[in-house]
């Protein structure tokens, strides 16, 4: 285990180390996070979504562009995330702007998916009404025979967003409610400098 988390100083060294303890206790997707983004109209949506990588540059995630995340990440380039390891009694918040992974790094991840999950890339309208689960598997089999060997190419509307952090912020579970918080904070994610703040609980 750690030691006094609220003494760290980098966060993202501190978060490498608390996922990979989250790796070691959570039953499933240590990686998840709630993914929170606001539609045209400033209404907020969340939903979980699968953190793929990080580093220093941001936390990356893959979706298709023409679903209700994607559309509203392309208006607005802003999120913020949240990881909830309960096995821990941990969690981490993430604010910041949001890019566009390079074409490079999207065909990257994608050639490493399950054929299935290629194929679904081209065959969900992701976000919109669908009539039946057959009609899915139907599309989904369409595709199949499109590709039916060989490798499936990287759909145009597939790809991925780095969120670009300018807060996280650290929460650990304490007794009695008394939890510990520590925030780091910078105005731009090009400016390296963090400042941090002990939170009251």
């Amino acid at each position: 285990m750690m030691g006094d988390f609220t003494e760290a100083t980098d966060p993202f060294a501190l978060f490498a180390g608390w996922l990979l303890e989250a790796e070691k206790s959570e039953p499933n997707d240590p990686n998840g996070m709630a993914l929170a983004t606001v539609d045209p109209d400033g209404l907020p949506n969340v939903r979980m979504v699968l953190m793929k990588d990080f580093d220093e540059a941001g936390l990356v995630f893959y979706t298709n562009f023409e679903s209700a995340k994607g559309r509203e990440l392309l208006s607005q380039k802003k999120a913020a995330a949240l990881f909830h390891w309960k096995s821990l009694r941990r969690q981490v918040r993430v604010r910041g702007l949001v890019e566009i992974v390079t074409d490079e790094e999207a065909d990257a991840y994608y050639a490493t998916r399950p054929r299935q999950s290629r194929l679904g890339a081209w065959a969900s309208q992701q976000s919109r009404p669908l009539e039946s689960r057959f009609a899915l598997e139907k599309a989904v089999a369409a595709v199949a025979m499109k590709y039916p060997l060989g490798d499936i190419p990287r759909p145009a509307h597939w790809s991925g967003f780095r969120i670009r952090p300018v807060e996280i912020e650290f929460w650990k579970d304490g007794a009695f409610r008394l939890h510990d918080r520590v925030v780091f904070r910078r105005a731009t994610p090009e400016l390296g400098e963090w400042s941090k703040d002990r939170l009251y609980p």
